[in-house]
């Protein structure tokens, strides 16, 4: 029954009407991390939704001021930990851009490679877990199963399979092992005849649909003002990849098209993560087989030490714009280290876009929001 309708019901029996506040979270298999949501709700109508965050603060920002630039570039990887390998470059870009360090194409490449791979990776196990969230659980062990192979490939690589730290400033930890380039492409190949099935279990579902069509509607105006960027803020029809406006590393080098839609509701921001898995198997496609020969790594100071002034460097992660903000006084430590976070504004336009439907639909919108908490509450 729609809210309008309930009041009238209301009116008409003289029901008396009562708000009273329930808890979602915090506990992670409900939240994507550890969130606390204090829900306002009039029957099963949320009237307000207050997220609370610090249930893992590590105050990440203030310990950058005592590490090095090389110990800093582990600590984005448990922030966003789906998207370690393209936090890891951010650091390093705006290490080697403040430094002026030419970095040579073949890092630039296998970092562009190993990017789209997380992105693959990271939205993989979003889709198995935004189908489980509305009660579809067979999409999560498919989901999973494509993700252990890149996971696999991380491992042969770096050694790690979540937090990874093979990006340092000036190129890589060392060279990609030699079976790297086999097994990526027995990944492709592989994916390429599973993103079908994908469309078979979920997105032509008709209770998916029913789900998700015109839930949680954001705007393209409104994503604008509550800084949304990454899959969320394209579902709406505005235009941000970072790849495409501020291409990094090898990006400028491969053509793909930026994921759009215009419906700003929460099917549109699962189909654009369905169309972004497309576009980066292209891109690893264009690059896998044109993998430069030459060195990982430029040499760079045992201790680095920036320039006095304020670098900024942004990259596009999984869930959307990663900004990373430093002021160096010229010492081997920054003076101030500030993350810009896709999910702090994404996950802000949850009460503006959740009020006055139901509980179900609060979890459905906040599964296509993509929430990872520790790259918010850092």
């Amino acid at each position: 029954m729609e809210t309008a309708s309930i009041d009238t019901a209301k009116k008409q029996n003289n029901f008396k009407s009562e708000e009273y506040f329930i808890n979602m979270g915090p506990q992670h298999p409900a939240t994507h991390g550890v969130l606390r949501l204090l829900l306002t709700i009039d029957g099963e109508i949320i009237k307000k939704v207050e997220p609370d965050l610090g249930y893992i603060h590590r105050s990440i920002e203030k310990m950058c001021e005592k590490d090095s630039y090389q110990q800093i570039v582990h600590l984005t990887d448990r922030m966003d930990y789906l998207s370690s390998h393209i936090n890891n470059e951010a650091v390093c870009l705006a290490v080697e851009n403040a430094l002026e360090l030419e970095i040579p194409d073949r890092v630039k490449v296998i970092r562009t490679l190993l990017g789209e791979l997380t992105r693959i990776s990271s939205h993989t196990l979003w889709w198995g877990v935004m189908g489980m969230d509305v009660g579809a659980l067979t999409s999560y062990f498919y989901g999973f199963r494509d993700r252990e192979m890149i996971n696999d490939i991380f491992e042969e690589t770096c050694g790690a399979r979540l937090t990874m730290n093979y990006n340092v400033p000036g190129g890589l930890m060392h060279d990609i092992h030699p079976n790297f380039v086999k097994r990526v492409k027995e990944f492709i190949a592989h994916f390429k005849t599973k993103l079908p099935e994908y469309d078979r279990l979920l997105t032509g579902n008709v209770i998916f649909q029913k789900r998700t069509k015109g839930v949680g509607v954001l705007t393209r105006e409104d994503a604008i003002n509550y800084g949304a960027s990454g899959p969320v803020a394209r579902a709406s029809g505005y235009s941000c990849d970072v790849r495409k406006y501020h291409p990094y590393s090898a990006l400028d080098t491969v053509n793909f098209e930026e994921a759009l839609d215009t419906a700003g509701d929460s099917f549109a921001r699962y189909t654009v993560r369905i169309k972004e898995m497309w576009e980066s198997i292209s891109i690893i496609e264009q690059l896998i087989d044109s993998i430069p020969e030459g060195p990982t790594k430029v040499a760079t100071d045992a201790v680095i030490k920036l320039p006095k002034g304020d670098y900024y460097q942004k990259v596009e992660t999984a869930r959307g714009e990663l900004g990373v903000y430093i002021i160096s006084t010229g010492t081997k430590n920054p003076y101030r280290v500030k993350f810009r976070s896709p999910g702090l504004s994404n996950l802000s336009l949850l009460n503006h876009i959740t009020v006055g439907g139901k509980i179900g639909d609060l979890v459905a919108t906040m599964a296509t929001i993509d929430i990872v908490v520790p790259e918010i509450d850092r």
